[in-house]
């Protein structure tokens, strides 16, 4: 059964590909008229993206107590991302492959339940540290409408409920059991009309509520110990802007800080709130039009953002995919080796 979902995620993959080849072919077009030096430049920080994005994993654990190497939660990081866009699990594709890399070493699901959405909550503070900047920036040339607004107040959203929930599980157990389980019966209301049964189970709520609580029990209580993950992650979005510094480089057009900042706040922004799995189809529309608000020409936008989303979006979506195999057959070899 195993053998047969892997089957099938790397099948999703290879379709997901094939239907977007269209996107794919004028991303490499574009690249190939890059700068190559500025090229190899937007690689390295790519490379630099990964190492760090293992690396806020790694001090999220340690703060846990749990034991990992850099190297292999960058690997279940990468492929985490591979599955969360080619599978239609809202984020819990990616989840499932730490819990069950953790499994493999007998390291407590809720722990790594509770280390995950702790780098969520992380990545999204420290991505509404740069958020108002880039606001500012459209504010500036007047070009902050209400589809930008609204996502930022999604995000805000989204964000603070997160947050709530994570200080009720380490407050009460109880209390995070019912308000998931409140949560479990506003789904099923919605969604029974057109599945025509229960899709979350309210006893399922009670129970991954005290799992996320022997979790958070782990955590130091010292705000300060997440300092580091917290940096950790703004320097991912540094890194991301430095990508799109060297698209900007690549094509020899001319930018302010204010053009990078509100770019990519933008484009950042609709890749958390949209819909599709890493703002596929809408970030590239989103960001090249606000790059056209803040004074790029619209040819010349429509380019960057297909450079910037070659770097940042269909690279690591081949990196994820060589992650996941590689850790399915290290997971097979170590079967058999028990066997």
């Amino acid at each position: 059964m195993r053998k047969f979902i892997v089957l099938i995620v790397l099948l999703l993959g290879v379709l997901f590909v094939i239907i977007r080849f269209t996107e794919v072919e004028n991303i490499l077009q574009t690249l190939q008229r890059a700068n190559p030096l500025f090229l190899v430049l937007a690689l390295l920080l790519q490379a630099a993206w990964f190492f760090v994005l293992g690396w806020t994993f790694k001090s999220i654990y340690a703060l846990l107590g749990l034991k990992a190497s850099l190297t292999k939660l960058t690997m279940i990081a990468a492929a985490g991302i591979f599955v969360n866009i080619v599978t239609p699990s809202a984020g819990v594709g990616g989840l499932a492959i730490f819990i069950s890399e953790g499994r493999n070493h007998k390291l407590p699901p809720g722990k790594i339940t509770v280390a995950s959405i702790l780098y969520i909550l992380l990545d999204y503070a420290a991505f509404l540290c740069i958020l108002p900047l880039g606001m500012i920036a459209l504010l500036r040339r007047n070009h902050l409408g209400a589809g930008e607004i609204t996502a930022a107040v999604i995000l805000l959203v989204i964000a603070t409920v997160l947050a709530f929930l994570f200080y009720l599980g380490y407050r009460s157990t109880r209390a995070l059991g019912e308000a998931l389980a409140k949560i479990a019966r506003l789904i099923n209301l919605i969604i029974r009309p057109f599945i025509h049964r229960e899709y979350l189970s309210e006893a399922r709520a009670h129970s991954f509520a005290s799992e996320i609580s022997d979790g958070l029990g782990a955590l130091p209580e010292k705000p300060r110990s997440l300092l580091l993950p917290f940096v950790l992650s703004l320097a991912t979005k540094v890194l991301l802007m430095g990508i799109l510094i060297c698209s900007f480089l690549s094509f020899a057009v001319p930018f302010t800080a204010g053009t990078v900042l509100g770019g990519f706040a933008i484009g950042y922004l609709f890749l958390i709130v949209s819909p599709t799995p890493s703002g596929i189809g809408i970030v590239e529309g989103v960001m090249a039009l606000a790059l056209g608000s803040l004074g790029v020409n619209f040819s010349h936008a429509v380019v960057i953002t297909l450079a910037y989303r070659g770097m940042t979006f269909w690279l690591p979506l081949a990196i994820g995919a060589v992650a996941f195999r590689v850790l399915q057959l290290k997971e097979a070899k170590s079967q058999e080796a028990i066997t």
